[in-house]
């Protein structure tokens, strides 16, 4: 039978025979936009925790209630991310990120109303829900952008935005903060995502990847439906939740409770906290741009990507359960504070990868969801770590008893979670694995 006549030429594996013209230069442009609209994501989910002292001095809570505040943010967040990944499929992302930063900045007005628990609460639940889908979506609106094949410095750049964001905000918010007042960066934040958003939505239209028939992995052709549930029970998937789990688990943490960890046990001023997570930023943002081309240039040379991406990821978050360990047991001043910048800085690796790994074994119009899933369940420990170590320091004989057991239990979370990853992603295996039976087969 002749093919349609619309159909796109098609190769020997039944794809299409070109992929979509490559734009460097919007290609480039779009880039550009996703590393700011990371920025202030993580500039935003930053505020609370480098305003955490004033705040609970200010407000007279204790430390559950500011642990409760904190975890409040990531109580829609899981939901929002799978809801959203699912109507990525009908959606254009242009849409999406637009409507996201709206409700970053509305999200940021209820404590200059009402400056009191309830308002920190319903801010943050909202902010939450509105940044739930932030980092798979934004990833997924730069997929469209780049073939396969180019997408590691891209992947890298998204990812850096959140350690650049984290390097900016510290020090700037700082300032504001003891300048002006914790609110003054509240209201600053709520600004600077409306002009975000209002700029997205000149410029940040869907790209011509957004359902290119590729295949990736040499397996499940893109145009292919795969059952969820296919998908969500190969080793590679849950080997990527398990890596974005530990990696979370951190980096909720580092949000929520390092700077008032480096104030209160290490006895730093604002100035001197906010420089320390500064540095810690600059570490992860180094460390992403420097193995995410590395992976590519590993894959290049025929590399597998169990080993080139997959074993990079759980490693790290070995690496970094590691050193979160031995945080709490070590005295010396330097070692400690280098121990936490491999425990806090180190699992900004996995964050890529975990993506590019899930990508490798899911057809692309699926993608936007199946990241919303990984997304919504990696990003649990949000909901969990802030309010746990709220009621051990607590609960604890001292503040430094109660840092203790956080840090243990979270280095404990972290290296089960890094080394499931190391066992089971393996994309070539399972993409495979998920290829659709050729016709005929019983």
């Amino acid at each position: 039978m002749a093919p349609h006549p619309l159909a796109p030429p098609l190769d020997r594996t039944g794809d299409a025979a070109a992929d979509p013209p490559y734009d460097r230069r919007r290609a480039w442009l779009i880039t550009a936009m996703i590393v700011a609209f990371m920025v202030i994501n993580f500039a935003d989910k930053s505020v609370l925790g480098l305003a955490a002292v004033p705040i609970m001095d200010e407000l007279h809570i204790d430390n559950s209630t500011y642990g409760l505040v904190s975890s409040v943010f990531s109580l829609l967040f899981s939901l929002s991310g799978l809801v959203v990944g699912f109507l990525s499929t009908r959606i254009s992302s242009r849409l999406l990120l637009f409507a996201m930063t709206m409700l970053w900045a509305v999200a940021q007005l209820p404590v200059l109303f009402a400056a009191a628990v309830p308002a920190l609460i319903a801010g943050r639940a909202l902010l939450g829900a509105a940044e739930g889908p932030a980092a798979s979506m934004s990833m997924h609106a730069l997929y469209k952008w780049f073939p396969p094949n180019r997408r590691g410095l891209p992947s890298a750049l998204q990812i850096g935005g959140a350690a650049l964001g984290t390097l900016i905000a510290a020090p700037l918010l700082t300032w504001v903060i003891t300048g002006f007042g914790w609110r003054s960066a509240f209201a600053s934040l709520a600004v600077v995502s409306a002009l975000w958003s209002l700029l997205w939505w000149r410029v940040g239209h869907d790209g011509p990847f957004d359902h290119a028939r590729t295949t990736p992995a040499g397996g499940t052709p893109s145009g292919t439906a795969v059952p969820y549930r296919r998908l969500l029970t190969t080793g590679t998937v849950l080997g990527s939740i398990s890596s974005a789990f530990g990696a979370a688990w951190a980096l909720s943490l580092s949000q929520s409770w390092l700077p008032a960890y480096l104030r209160t046990e290490l006895d730093m001023s604002p100035k001197a906290a906010a420089n320390t997570i500064s540095a810690v930023s600059a570490f992860s943002l180094v460390l992403l741009l420097a193995v995410s081309p590395l992976m590519d240039a590993l894959k290049s040379r025929g590399v597998s990507s169990r080993w080139s991406s997959g074993a990079a990821q759980g490693g790290a978050v070995c690496v970094a359960g590691g050193a979160m360990a031995a945080v709490p047991l070590t005295d010396a001043a330097l070692p400690r504070l280098l121990l936490i910048g491999l425990a806090f800085g180190t699992v900004a690796v996995a964050i890529p990868l975990h993506y590019m790994t899930a990508a490798e074994v899911v057809p692309t119009a699926q993608r936007g969801a199946l990241f919303g899933i990984v997304a919504a369940t990696g990003t649990l420990p949000g909901l969990l770590a802030p309010f746990l170590t709220g009621r051990l320091l607590d609960t604890a004989a001292d503040p430094t008893t109660g840092y203790r057991s956080a840090f243990l239990i979270a280095a404990l979370v972290m290296t089960v979670a890094g080394a499931l990853a190391l066992i089971a992603i393996r994309p070539e295996h399972d993409a495979r694995r998920l290829e659709p039976d050729p016709p005929g087969r019983p």
